[in-house]
């Protein structure tokens, strides 16, 4: 019989970007469903209790919650092909390690640069630079964080490329001028089929940042 897979998630989140990507990576067919997070499914409300928050991966009924979880999910039951993660242990560690600092780092840094002003958000931009540089060194020489090849790291950031063009409208501020190499890792990675075609375009996401502005008073 053949697997049930279903995705519930949103098209702007970079959470769900990356379960997209992994999914692509190994080739799984899935349905998607798009949720609106102002008005959230009962099946939504149902499969993730708990944080009642997208992404959720529905697997032959069972479902998984957190985007690196889901991820770390997906590698582990569809092993035939693409492996995101090392197989040993300790680069295995380092990988995890990585991704947790993205969401840690980058995310927050990055939300605060479209919801704040001023002093605030310069201090923002800095802190999302200054993180985005630790990555640039943490990359190096090699095309992927995966090494030669892509892999959990490359799916956990790549998501955030989308999100430059609205970050760096409403800040002010170039951010390929202060990492290009992180750029041009960024361009690798959107040659890749799985990739490209699970990030929306950084219009879309900019018209949707005007609007969570709006909605929530930060004009």
């Amino acid at each position: 019989m053949a697997d049930e897979v279903i995705l519930l998630d949103s098209l702007p989140s970079m959470f769900g970007m990356r379960v997209r990507i992994a999914l692509a990576e190994k080739g799984i067919e899935y349905e998607r469903k798009e949720e609106d997070l102002s008005n959230k499914s009962p099946l939504l409300l149902k499969m993730n209790p708990v944080h009642k928050k997208i992404p959720v991966l529905i697997h032959n009924g069972k479902p998984v919650c957190e985007s690196l979880i889901i991820v770390q999910y997906i590698d582990e039951v569809w092993k035939h092909k693409a492996p995101l993660l090392p197989s040993e242990p300790y680069p295995r560690a380092q990988a995890r390690f990585w991704a947790d600092y993205i969401d840690k780092k980058i995310y927050d840094a990055g939300k605060k640069i479209w919801t704040t002003k001023g002093k605030e958000q310069e201090a923002a931009k800095e802190e999302f630079i200054e993180c985005l540089k630790v990555l640039e060194g943490v990359l190096g020489d090699n095309p992927y964080f995966g090494g030669e090849k892509f892999g959990f790291v490359d799916v956990a950031l790549v998501p955030f490329y989308s999100w430059f063009y609205a970050y760096e409208t409403l800040g002010n501020f170039s951010i390929e001028s202060e990492c290009p190499q992180l750029v041009a890792w960024a361009k690798r990675c959107m040659e890749k089929e799985s990739v490209s075609k699970s990030l929306p375009d950084p219009h879309k996401i900019y018209d949707f940042v005007l609007g969570m502005k709006k909605k929530f008073g930060l004009d």
